[in-house]
């Protein structure tokens, strides 16, 4: 019988971080830079005080757990290819983002820095797998299984798991390491992408590496 719902096997197995970086997960990141203080806490400072106590370091948990059971650690963040963005998405150039070749706002937080020898990939779309080569990576690394975390639940993330299933892989959402800019969307978020992936907690996915080590 076909299913989603299976553990994983670390060996074809690999660990996509979405987006966790500096212009977006910290608060004086270049998302924030024109918002005013009194707006920012507002709109942004529910966001960063979940963030900060609880979805990061699920996150690093959850990569720790990874490494140990030899599943491969991969990362993304928004960042164009040149300085001016000019190859960015459309969609990016409307919304206003361009996180430029090799700026701060481009890298990981410190946090979630990859080891020397992990794989991180600049993108300049929503989805990693429209504007890197991610794809062929996966595949040559013999991944059939896709684990993803990261900001933000309802875009970024949500649009990697369509993508990746649709792609032959079956994914797994971690879903209290991922997050979005409040509890509703990231609610209506998990609903709706159900459907396309296993759901799980990272409590449950840790003990699952430890079993499969074990």
């Amino acid at each position: 019988m076909l299913t989603r719902d299976l553990p994983l096997d670390p060996a074809a197995s690999a660990l996509i971080f979405i987006d966790v970086q500096n212009f977006s997960a910290r608060r004086d990141g270049g998302e924030f830079k024109d918002t005013p203080p009194a707006e920012f806490e507002a709109k942004y400072g529910p966001f960063f005080d979940t963030f900060e106590a609880e979805t990061l370091p699920n996150m690093v948990r959850l990569r720790e757990a990874a490494r140990e059971a030899g599943v491969e650690v991969m990362y993304t963040t928004i960042e164009s290819l040149t300085k001016d963005g000019r190859d960015r998405s459309l969609d990016y150039k409307i919304t206003g983002f361009n996180v430029p070749k090799g700026s701060w706002d481009g890298k990981c937080i410190d946090e979630l820095a990859p080891d020397e020898d992990e794989i991180w990939l600049p993108k300049t779309s929503s989805s990693v797998f429209v504007s890197t080569h991610i794809d062929y990576i996966l595949r040559c690394l013999g991944v059939k299984q896709v684990v993803l975390s990261g900001l933000l639940t309802d875009q970024c993330v949500e649009s990697a798991i369509r993508d990746a299933c649709d792609l032959g892989y079956l994914v797994t959402q971690v879903t209290d390491a991922c997050q979005t800019i409040t509890a509703e969307r990231h609610a209506t978020s998990l609903n709706a992408i159900k459907g396309y992936c296993r759901q799980v907690t990272t409590d449950a996915l840790i003990a699952e590496l430890k079993g499969a080590r074990a």
